[in-house]
């Protein structure tokens, strides 16, 4: 009776505790059904199982469920980061290991995706906090703008512990300002360097675009210009004049007086309600590549690259920032032609009297992408005085 008893224990073992081998299938399986989940409700009743059988598994699971994060949409993405962080907190309230090196391995490799990457990073910190002195200088130059700010972060940190007649405060800053990819970080190390005597080329950091034909007003009255085809729309030659709000316009150069490049078109065109300005630009590409066009404006605005209309929005007096609209677009090699409609409305308050845009061009990350004539030999972007 005993040798029976010790067999079905045994038998039954296999199932409570399964082996490696068997867990490896399993698992894949379960990151697989979760996989399948969209938010139109696509795959939800046979995910609902799969999640609660993924959160029961040992700490082995963690980094296959980091992988399938890589490959997740964002609502598959929060549910595996749910099981990953149901696993690890179990695991470690119990006593039981984490598996730091592959937590540090995968939150190194630059392969794997940003979202998963931190995930593993901030776990590696929760059971190595001496990890994030050992490994964030080291991720300057990384994809991942959440690494790349704290890496910069802890210059700009070093950087006001130290005397501003140290030499080694300038040389930080000046790092820092090569590294950033966020406007706010980009601000603070320019406006440290412009202290310190240096002239830090900001609009070229940001890839803020600089210098646009504009012609205008064109009527906007009731609202009616955001869908009215205009002349520009159709014909792009910067040497013919065109039937305006007011009479015959035509294509004129301007340049912003602003750090920031916002291009304020009330003091640029002029002050007009119920009106609309066509902005127009060429960016020489020397290879064909995805970018993102981002864009803020106050006001309701179009879109156009190469002939095809990309982004509209109508919508007026909202606050403008930097990088409001994130539009990826695809950029050939040679010439690109970028257009922009930007439309104000007849609201005659003091708050509404805002019309202006900024534009910058970069990839998704951030990075200034630059055209061929601005792109400048591998030197500093930062000029002595």
């Amino acid at each position: 009776m005993l040798k029976i008893a010790i067999r079905t224990a045994a038998w039954l073992l296999l199932f409570i505790l399964p082996s490696d081998k068997v867990l490896g299938s399993e698992l894949d399986d379960r990151i697989q059904t979760v996989l399948k989940v969209d938010k139109e409700g696509a795959g939800h009743a046979a995910a609902v199982p799969a999640l609660k059988q993924l959160c029961l598994q040992p700490t082995t699971a963690l980094i296959p469920i980091l992988q399938g994060m890589d490959h997740a949409n964002p609502l598959a993405e929060n549910w595996l980061r749910g099981a990953f962080e149901q696993i690890a907190d179990r695991n470690r309230k119990q006593g039981k290991p984490l598996p730091k090196d592959e937590l540090e391995k995968f939150a190194l490799d630059r392969a794997h995706g940003a979202q998963s990457r931190k995930l593993a990073f901030d776990w590696l910190l929760k059971i190595d906090p001496e990890a994030a002195d050992r490994l964030v200088p080291g991720m300057l130059d990384d994809p991942a703008a959440e690494f790349r700010r704290e890496a910069v972060q802890r210059l700009l940190d070093a950087a006001s512990t130290h005397a501003e007649t140290d030499v080694k405060t300038k040389d930080l800053y000046r790092q820092a300002f090569a590294a950033a990819l966020d406007p706010d970080q980009l601000e603070a190390s320019a406006k440290a360097l412009t202290k310190l005597g240096e002239k830090p080329d900001l609009k070229r950091q940001l890839g803020l675009l600089d210098g646009w034909w504009l012609i205008g007003p064109f009527d906007n009255h009731n609202k009616i210009g955001f869908d009215a085809v205009y002349a520009p729309e159709q014909d792009l030659d910067l040497q013919k004049k065109h039937a305006g709000q007011q009479g015959e316009t035509s294509w004129v150069k301007k340049e912003s007086d602003e750090k920031h490049a916002v291009m304020d078109l009330n003091k640029l065109i002029g002050v007009h309600k119920g009106a609309v300005v066509y902005a127009y630009r060429e960016f020489e590409s020397d290879s064909e590549e995805p970018v993102e066009i981002r864009l803020g404006t106050p006001n309701g605005w179009k879109l156009w690259i190469n002939g095809q209309e990309i982004f509209a929005h109508e919508e007026y007096h909202l606050t403008m920032r930097m990088d409001q609209y994130r539009v990826p677009v695809h950029f050939k090699k040679g010439t690109n032609r970028i257009l922009l409609k930007v439309c104000q409305d007849e609201q005659s308050a003091d708050w509404a009297q805002r019309w202006q845009f900024q534009v910058r061009v970069c990839d998704s990350s951030g990075k200034a992408v630059l055209p061929i004539d601005l792109k400048p030999a591998e030197t500093s972007t930062v000029s002595p005085k």
